[in-house]
């Protein structure tokens, strides 16, 4: 079987820290919508992640969520005390968790060295038994175990910031 670049490099990671998880392939998705269709089959939480920024464009944040919920981007902009929010273009993007529209996905934590992304996630994926990520290439949704996704999340740094959307 032949992985991509990005997903080589977020297999090689979960195998350091010996997370295990369950690799389903399905067509190019772009959308939650998109996606949802093939995620029948792939058990736990499905997410959704915003790569956003605030107005200055000297913070940006990767917020996770189930599918389930709505992200209220000025709720969430009085909840961090920042200016205005606002999604962070795809050369952001690309710089930042070396990822593409489309792929956005924690894994690409492990591109940010300077841990300049601050992680929104929802309080309520603490009661997850396992969710489903890309591994940075949006062909493939990894199925994890929770507490292993906060194994990985320790292993990249970023600060944390748990909110109820």
């Amino acid at each position: 079987m032949t992985y991509s670049a990005e997903e080589r490099s977020v297999y090689s990671v979960l195998d350091q820290l010996k997370i295990p998880f369950t690799r389903f392939e399905h067509p190019p998705v772009f959308t939650v919508e998109e996606a949802e269709i093939h995620w029948t089959d792939v058990p736990g939480t499905h997410c959704k992640n915003l790569f956003l920024r605030n107005k200055k464009g000297n913070r940006h944040y990767l917020v996770i969520l189930p599918v389930s919920k709505q992200a209220d981007l000025k709720h969430l902009t009085r909840c961090l005390d920042v200016d205005r929010l606002s999604f962070a273009s795809p050369e952001r993007m690309q710089r930042l968790l070396g990822l593409k529209p489309g792929a956005v996905s924690p894994f690409g934590l492990i591109n940010d060295i300077r841990r300049e992304v601050v992680v929104v996630l929802d309080h309520e994926l603490r009661e997850a038994d396992a969710v489903g990520f890309h591994p940075n290439d949006n062909t493939v949704t990894l199925s994890l175990v929770y507490r292993d996704f906060e194994r990985f999340l320790d292993f990249c740094g970023n600060r944390i910031i748990y909110q109820d959307f």
